[in-house]
């Protein structure tokens, strides 16, 4: 689940993403749903339009499809929404505060732990 700050910093990262997905008057599809999810685990951030002659709302689709695909709902304007999935393997969105996971660091000293000491 997004918190607000979250959700708006998506939102100025989508505000200059183009769409990279359509839907058409066949509606979302099982390939179409194929597509995103690999479009998803490779951007995390993705932006649909949804054609005039397909006939769907977009707040209602996009649900849809989060729900399908597990993903979050970013925003929605006009025939164009966008969606939100994390890529636990490979993250490429970070949001503010948020730093990248480090690996520890083995200094070549051996623990003493209680156990270990009996």
């Amino acid at each position: 689940m997004l918190k607000g700050k979250q959700r708006a910093y998506l939102r100025s990262l989508a505000n200059t993403l183009k769409p990279t997905a359509q839907i058409g008057k066949e509606g979302v599809t099982g390939a179409f749903l194929d597509e995103l999810d690999n479009q998803l685990r490779a951007r995390e951030l993705v932006k649909i339009t949804i054609l005039e002659n397909a006939g769907l709302d977009a707040k209602e689709t996009a649900n849809a499809i989060c729900e399908e695909l597990r993903a979050e709902f970013v925003q929605a304007i006009g025939f164009k929404f966008t969606i939100y999935r994390k890529n636990n393997e490979q993250p490429k969105i970070l949001f503010p505060g948020q730093e990248p996971a480090k690996a520890k660091k083995d200094n070549g000293k051996k623990r003493v732990t209680k156990r270990s000491v009996q």
